[in-house]
């Protein structure tokens, strides 16, 4: 197979009357090049029609993989390409949403996949909240009765009240399976790993209009018929081993994705064994090291590892956040009892 170095991609972005709730913390936190000051989402690793992110030759993913195949994502990972990577700024909170699953995605989005997600926050200012299911008092039935009223006096709060909300800090980490009612909260900075797929169904939009005062739309009856509830609220705590100088925790690792946290300590080396890619997002500044090459880095860069890449070193003093294709039953017999801990790790045993 042939040998891929490490590379850094570059993101497409989502901004203005798409994300009417963005701002401009992606270029003030991580100096990112965003097209205006709504800008919510950089696609830091996109293979979606239209926003499609590239490499610094300016070649998007579509052509990587076109080129490399199997050497750029490896034996394990089918196609389409899996795998959507995000860093989000609301400035605003956005909508409350659902996403089907891969099933209801195939009958009713021509064939798309559905969208699992997980967030890990970044930033986020005093009292940030999100929106994490129902309120413990509120059924569909009752969700359903307070969205039909929207026009009435007082709606909007009786909506409101039905949702469960979260207050979050830095390095809190979510997992959002599909069906999950769920929604980002005003002030918070985050990185999101998904499926490869923009199904979204907005159930709520706060009354939001846009400067001709039109709503944007919502998809009320899709979005309850997907609703299921997680078991999964409230931060993940995830299975912490040490690792090298410093330690690894592994939150997530589902059917579609895992994803961990890399704390280093001076250096940790990487083994790539050809059977997935991974994705490297750094919150310090650091390098990576192969033979006959190194790729140094900034917080918020997004760093691909081919599947074939070299053994590599990370040198630095930070956290790297890892997402990947997940060998499920490899990982179950690695963390032994720790396996629990591990979110969508043990759901199909």
């Amino acid at each position: 197979m042939t040998i891929l170095p490490p590379f850094r991609m570059l993101p497409a972005f989502r901004h203005g009357a798409d994300t009417p709730w963005g701002g401009d913390a992606l270029r003030k936190i991580f100096g990112k090049d965003i097209p205006d000051d709504r800008t919510g989402e950089s696609l830091e690793v996109s293979a979606l029609p239209g926003l499609i992110s590239r490499d610094e030759t300016g070649a998007g993913l579509d052509e990587l993989i076109a080129r490399h195949g199997r050497a750029l994502t490896g034996s394990r990972v089918g196609e389409p390409f899996p795998l959507l990577l995000k860093l989000i700024d609301a400035r605003d909170r956005l909508s409350v949403q659902t996403h089907p699953d891969d099933a209801y995605a195939a009958a009713h989005e021509n064939g798309k996949l559905g969208k699992t997600e997980a967030w890990v926050i970044l930033a986020a200012k005093p009292g940030a909240r999100l929106i994490y299911g129902l309120a413990p008092d509120c059924g569909v039935r009752e969700l359903r009765a307070a969205l039909d009223r929207a026009g009435e006096q007082g709606a909007a709060e009786r909506v409101a009240a039905c949702f469960k909300y979260e207050e979050v800090k830095p390095g809190d980490v979510f997992y959002i399976p599909s069906g999950t009612i769920h929604a980002i909260g005003e002030g918070i900075l985050l990185y999101e790993i998904q499926q490869s797929s923009d199904v979204t169904y907005r159930l709520w939009d706060w009354m939001r209009t846009d400067a001709r005062g039109g709503m944007r739309d919502l998809h009320i009856d899709h979005a309850l018929a997907v609703h299921k509830h997680s078991r999964y609220g409230g931060a993940l705590s995830g299975a912490a081993m040490p690792f090298g100088t410093g330690s690894r925790t592994l939150y997530i690792a589902d059917d579609n994705f895992a994803l961990e946290r890399l704390t280093i300590s001076g250096g940790m080396r990487q083994h790539p064994d050809g059977s997935s890619f991974s994705l490297l997002t750094p919150l310090g500044n650091g390098r990576l090291i192969w033979e006959n090459g190194s790729l140094p880095f900034a917080p918020g860069d997004t760093l691909f590892i081919p599947a074939s890449a070299p053994i590599f070193d990370i040198q630095g003093n930070l956290d790297i956040l890892k997402s990947y294709v997940p060998d499920r039953p490899a990982l179950r017999a690695e963390l032994g009892a720790l396996a629990e801990r591990v979110a969508g790790l043990m759901d199909d045993v």
